[in-house]
């Protein structure tokens, strides 16, 4: 298929004067209907609209692909437009779009609009084409830019012998970048003189599929994807696993890395072939090395769900705890008041907004953890099991119940999602004729029934009576030292994040306001406020040690630390927690012990150094809470190792290592 056949010179607009996403769409759909590819341009409009909510259209690198198989469409084709002076467009990554293609697809063309995508994608990672486009002064000139490349990329004639390298490529939608990512593996082969094959897993199946002899011959497989695509056809080869984006953006440095990088081969699966021996194995090796893949399979799952519910999680917790910090600040003149934090109609209405985003972080993790688990079936008993957990609701009057915090939440979201995967098991044998009751009835009832009473019967009560033994041995400590007592208080507010250990700590200090005590509170705070700052300050001073998603999520980390958002650590903390909370705990109950030392108070339990103008001693609090994050960042940059990549830079000759020469 050639994209000039789908493009005509009415449908090319060249210097277009939109200033707009929604002029250059309006122009673009004008050039469509006018060629008498719609037959309903306001159905057509709406469905490409919808599809920009579900995700930007945006390419990067100036481009902008929209798309739309719909009922207000006659026939296929294609209409294209040139922006001289660039426009914003949601999504966009790598400057202003200059250059938009639109996708016309019936509803009846099957996986049209998918092949035309991939092949503009395959088009556009090619720079010289892109710019032969840009520089069109006119429709002609543009389609013959277009078809010229097409010509070229058609008549290359694929060199003979065995493949040297071997790619999968699949991102999340299976559209564009598992496309981009295919041409400039093949884009950067060639400019290497390597032979290499590369095999599309996108939303229309995979196509080009690698031939055993292939896999059997190739030196090693790249598998670049941001899914799960099959490899057990890999069993035994050299397999290379890196995210999608970096076959797009370093297509020759991994090729590299695939030629000379001692990459083990790919373990075999968890059950052999029937007939296939192992050589030189004892069944106890091998039942070892099954249960350690599947731990390790598992573990990884786990984590990824966990982490989905977080990602979802982490903006309630950023603006809602931002907005009651705020509510404290602007009702300074009210300090010492009952109405403190509220005295202002300003102030009360920030407060109760960010409460509300802040209670209803717990649905959110609750419900999108049971997603990822099980899909959109696992939504509903996850947000409502997440709202329980916050709620503390148990087989009890309700002066009794007891919020279960963060791990009743992580709780709730993972018991929806394995009685979602179960009662998808038990559903599947039943008649054709029911199979709508599934999604309607059967799943919703069944699963939200059975997580609310989990959550009331087993885990609200006895996570409730944890918190509750906690706060009473807190309790018990008035008498004894003052400093002993703000290095539990900070520690524990730095041991689980949000948790029953961290909602105890924190609400003892709370409770201590009403009688004058302002000290406890300094530290439960001080404490919160070190494990995010902590984590920050090392991803700055030792950025060897931390991914490069980990370091840009720096600045938000203090950010957060500044407004006492404990939760900003947790992602790092889940990722490596026999590192991260033995080091946050280590800075948060030094900086506990120097603010009761130092006789530091904060007249409020929440704000963090929006609070500073009003707190005793704010010097000393400010000098204990650099104290704090700064041991917890030289323990992490001491007990983190630097990652291998980071290595292997400082080694090259004018990496780090010789910069610093």
């Amino acid at each position: 298929m050639r994209i000039t056949d789908l493009l005509g010179p009415r449908r090319v607009l060249t210097g277009s004067a939109a200033t707009t996403q929604q002029q250059a769409l309006q122009a673009l759909l004008a050039a469509l209907a006018a060629d008498g590819c719609l037959k309903d341009s306001e159905t057509f409009r709406q469905d490409v609209l919808r599809r920009e909510g579900e995700g930007s259209t945006a390419m990067g690198g100036g481009i902008a692909i929209p798309h739309a198989k719909s009922r207000g469409v006659s026939r296929p084709a294609l209409a294209a437009m040139t922006l001289p002076q660039g426009i914003d467009w949601p999504g966009t990554a790598g400057g202003p779009v200059r250059l938009v293609f639109i996708i016309a697809a019936p509803v009846d063309a099957a996986d049209l609009h998918i092949q035309v995508l991939a092949a503009l994608a395959r088009c556009l990672m090619q720079p010289d084409c892109v710019a032969a486009l840009l520089a069109a002064e006119n429709p002609p000139a543009f389609l013959q830019a277009l078809d010229c490349w097409e010509e070229e990329k058609h008549s290359q004639a694929a060199g003979g012998g065995p493949y040297e390298l071997l790619a999968v490529t699949a991102c999340p939608m299976g559209v564009a970048h598992t496309f981009m990512a295919a041409e400039a593996l093949e884009q950067a082969a060639a400019e290497m003189g390597v032979r290499i094959k590369v095999e599309t897993n996108g939303a229309d199946g995979p196509q080009n599929v690698l031939a055993p002899a292939d896999i059997e011959q190739a030196r090693c497989i790249i598998v670049a994807a941001d899914r799960t695509v099959e490899t057990q056809r890999f069993t035994g080869r050299t397999v290379l696993f890196v995210p999608v984006s970096e076959a797009v953006r370093q297509p020759e440095r991994l090729l590299r890395r695939a030629l000379t990088a001692d990459i083990p081969p790919l373990a075999p699966p968890l059950e052999s072939s029937p007939g296939e021996k192992p050589a030189a194995e004892s069944a106890a090796e091998l039942a070892q090395t099954a249960a350690v893949t599947a731990v390790r399979r598992h573990g990884r799952h786990a984590y990824n769900h966990l982490m989905s519910g977080i990602n979802h999680m982490l903006p309630f917790v950023t603006g809602g705890g931002i907005l009651i910090a705020l509510s404290y600040f602007l009702d300074r003149a009210n300090v010492g008041d009952l109405t403190f934090g509220s005295g202002t109609s300003l102030s009360w209405l920030l407060g109760q907004i960010g409460a509300l985003a802040f209670d209803m972080m717990y649905p959110a993790l609750a419900g999108f953890l049971a997603m990822a688990m099980a899909g959109q079936a696992a939504f509903l008993p996850g947000v409502v099991g997440g709202y329980l957990a916050w709620s503390g609701m148990a087989l009890a009057p309700q002066a009794d119940w007891v919020s279960s915090g963060f791990w009743g939440t992580v709780l709730a979201g993972a018991a929806a999602g394995y009685l979602v995967r179960g009662l998808r098991r038990l559903c599947a044998k039943l008649p054709a004729g029911i199979e709508p009751l599934k999604t309607t009835l059967i799943y919703p009832v069944v699963s939200l029934a059975a997580v609310a009473l989990l959550m009331v019967a087993a885990v609200n009560p006895p996570l409730g009576h944890f918190y509750n033994w906690l706060y009473a041995v807190l309790e018990s400590m008035q008498g004894g030292s003052r400093i002993a007592l703000g290095a539990v208080l900070g520690g524990m507010m730095a041991t689980d994040f949000g948790g029953p250990i961290n909602k105890a700590a924190f609400l003892f200090g709370t409770a201590t306001l009403s009688g004058g005590q302002q000290g406890f509170v300094a530290a439960a705070m001080l404490g919160g406020m070190v494990p995010p700052l902590g984590v920050a300050l090392a991803c700055t001073l030792f950025p060897s040690r931390f991914t490069k998603a980990e370091r840009h999520s720096a600045v938000m980390n203090y950010l957060m630390g500044f407004s006492f958002i404990t939760e900003g650590a947790l992602p790092f903390a889940l990722k490596d927690p026999l590192r991260v909370i033995p080091s946050c705990v280590a800075g948060s109950a030094l900086a506990g012990a120097l603010a009761l030392y130092w006789g530091c108070g904060v007249p409020a339990p929440h704000g963090g150094l929006y609070l500073l103008p009003l707190a005793e001693g704010p010097l000393w609090m400010l000098l204990a809470l650099a104290l704090g994050s700064a041991l917890t960042a030289g323990l992490l940059g001491l007990l983190k190792a630097v990652r291998p990549h980071e290595k292997r830079r400082a080694a090259r000759p004018g990496g780090q290592a010789a910069q610093n020469r």
